[in-house]
């Protein structure tokens, strides 16, 4: 038996997603610049997605910007927002467990003259509103705050924090990295004070390679990509048109069934959580019950490393996390962990585990039987 269980990293295709980007590879496959009725049959795929887009959001169809993902479109947000309104400061607020499509943008834009706060998060992973008070100032320009941490589920309590700086400082823009929170939350900007926000397809059952930044109308940003004027010159390039319109899709399906798919997996979670525990020596990282993300577990297990866990539970077709996966192929203590306080000796032996509308009950009952039958096996052979 195969579980796969590594859904914070990618997702499963929708089967109609993966219909839909074929027939536009084989079938409709004109670019969307073109006079012609295979470029205007292109560009309504593209119309379509905004629209699909937009109307989950209930936004306007023109403050969607398609990208090549959640990164681009990170690196879109902060370097585009800072650099067009660098007149009205210099000082931007992040926090200390962001994605690292975020924080390094940071680290260039410190290069580039800018000062960043890094604010602190809690034990569960969440922000403090009154660290965040006493950060904004006059000169703040832009708040980056993800909603839903990737390694440990905490959700940001993103339409306080969005009231909090506009009232603050209203000049201020609030940006959100929605890459693992949308599709699993509702998230309306304009209700939450979000100017800027970053989705990425393959998280939430689209394909790889697309993504799409929200970005309201009255918000000035400078585009990081230059050619020939596509996307109204805010990012030039041949639109990628059946990843966007499989992204359009994707959104569509992914909020049909939102509160159904949430209970269940909450319900799988908690499966995994109270199945784990009769291990003995184990830790739960993040936010406590439904506080936090109904799709991520992190869970230490004290005496193992975690990639000793992670090949084991592969060996019985088991797909798991040590990470980040952007970061997985170059393991180093987790920041993320580090920033919750995790002790030392358990930030190299935590493993995330990450569902998805897809996973099954009997991946879940196939997965505890396996680390019941692995772990203790691991722990008295270990010298770790």
């Amino acid at each position: 038996m195969e579980a796969y269980l590594d859904n914070s990293a990618t997702t499963r295709v929708f089967p109609e997603v993966a219909e839909l980007v074929t027939k536009l590879m084989l079938e409709d496959y004109g670019n969307p610049a073109s006079m012609h009725f295979k470029g205007m049959r292109a560009e309504q795929y593209v119309k379509r997605a905004k629209e699909q887009i937009a109307k989950v959001l209930k936004v306007n169809e023109k403050e969607i910007i398609f990208t090549s993902g959640g990164t681009e479109a990170d690196n879109l947000a902060l370097i585009g927002a800072a650099m067009a309104n660098r007149r009205s400061g210099a000082h931007l607020i992040t926090t200390r467990i962001e994605h690292p499509a975020v924080l390094k943008t940071m680290e260039y834009l410190e290069g580039q003259g800018f000062r960043v706060t890094y604010l602190p998060v809690d034990k569960t992973g969440r922000v403090r509103l009154e660290d965040l008070q006493k950060s904004i100032r006059q000169d703040t320009i832009l708040v980056s705050v993800m909603h839903t941490n990737n390694e440990v589920g905490a959700v940001q309590p993103i339409a306080e924090l969005g009231a909090l700086i506009k009232r603050m400082n209203p000049r201020t823009l609030f940006h959100v990295d929605a890459v693992q929170g949308f599709g699993k939350f509702r998230i309306f900007p304009k209700r939450m004070n979000i100017d800027l926000l970053t989705v990425s397809g393959h998280k939430i059952h689209g394909p790889k390679g697309v993504g799409f930044l929200y970005a309201g109308e009255k918000v000035k940003l400078h585009p990081i990509v230059f050619g020939g004027g596509q996307q109204n010159g805010m990012r030039s390039g041949t639109e990628n048109v059946p990843g966007i319109a499989g992204v359009g899709l994707a959104c569509q399906k992914v909020y049909e069934n939102l509160e159904r798919d949430n209970e269940r997996m909450y319900r799988l979670r908690e499966m995994l959580i109270e199945g784990v525990s009769d291990l003995g020596n184990i830790q739960i990282n993040g936010c406590p019950g439904r506080e936090g993300a109904p799709h991520v577990v992190s869970i230490s297990f004290r005496g193992i490393r975690s990639e000793v866990l992670l090949h084991a539970l592969e060996d019985r077709g088991i797909c798991v996390s040590a990470g980040s996966a952007c970061a997985a192929r170059h393991p180093r203590p987790s920041e993320t962990l580090k920033a919750i306080g995790v002790e030392r000796s358990l930030l190299e032996s935590t493993l995330r585990f990450s569902l998805s509308l897809f996973t099954t009950e009997e991946e879940i009952v196939y997965t505890l039987h396996t680390l019941h039958e692995t772990v203790p096996v691991l722990r008295r052979y270990s010298r770790y």
